[in-house]
């Protein structure tokens, strides 16, 4: 496992160029649907706020490896989802 302060850059670094592509997906896609737009927006800053405060704080009771490799999964899943919505905006 890498060290807290480069997931947390990993975790920034992403959670940015998700937020760039889904800006540009907004201006220069062909559907102007502000609504949906914001709203992945919306859940990408949540998302980021969520993941960067939840690698300073592992679970109590549960093993750091596991509780990282957890962590690492469900941001690849949310990753994913989020993928999945600015391509719809497109």
């Amino acid at each position: 496992m890498a060290n807290k302060r480069t997931l947390k850059r990993a975790i920034n670094l992403i959670c940015a160029d998700l937020f760039a592509e889904c800006v540009a997906a907004s201006l220069y896609g062909p559907s102007k649907n502000k609504d949906n737009s914001d709203a992945v927006l919306f859940r990408i800053i949540k998302m980021q706020s969520n993941f960067v405060s939840r690698v300073g704080h592992p679970e109590p009771g549960m093993k750091a490896s596991d509780y990282y490799r957890d962590l690492r999964e469900k941001f690849n899943a949310e990753v994913d989802d989020i993928i999945i919505n600015i391509n719809n905006l497109l």
